[in-house]
């Protein structure tokens, strides 16, 4: 097992306990010691944002897992963030966690932006200027959340 699919084994329990999901882990040579990045993000039954207390929560806990378990062998970094809204939307997953967000997507044949209402089945379904658009996840290349400096009701 490599030290990618061993540190996800050791941090996804520990993640989960906080309430998040471990969305990826990165681990990159940082001088004399190794920078392990693990991402952890809401479930993708969740809408908004991970609360800073459970990042803080699941970054203690996969500190001490990782310590105890001697995984990295080697001094290392420690560094739990969220996706971040400029993660690029490639996975059902992540549309599904952003539900009410406005989205700029490029498709196979052109590009589009609405507001995602939900996810039915494989189909995105968008607020396009007051229309609904059903968007197959298919025809969707990737997407990216538009920064609102105003969100709807505010």
């Amino acid at each position: 097992m490599d030290i990618t699919s061993r540190i996800i084994e050791l941090a996804a329990p520990q993640a989960e306990a906080a309430g998040l999901v471990v969305e990826g882990v990165d681990v990159a040579a940082a001088g004399k010691r190794s920078r392990v990045l693990v991402t952890v993000d809401l479930p993708e039954t969740e809408v908004g944002s991970a609360d800073l207390d459970a990042v803080a929560e699941a970054s203690r806990r996969i500190g001490a897992a990782l310590d105890e378990a001697n995984v990295p062998s080697t001094p290392y970094v420690l560094e739990v963030s969220t996706p971040g809204t400029d993660r690029v939307l490639t996975e059902r997953r992540h549309f599904l966690r952003a539900r009410t967000r406005m989205l700029a997507l490029r498709l196979t044949e052109g590009t589009l932006q609405g507001r995602l209402t939900d996810v039915d089945g494989d189909e995105l379904v968008l607020d396009v200027d007051g229309e609904e658009r059903r968007v197959p996840l298919g025809e969707v290349t990737d997407g990216r959340i538009v920064v609102e400096l105003k969100r709807l009701g505010e």
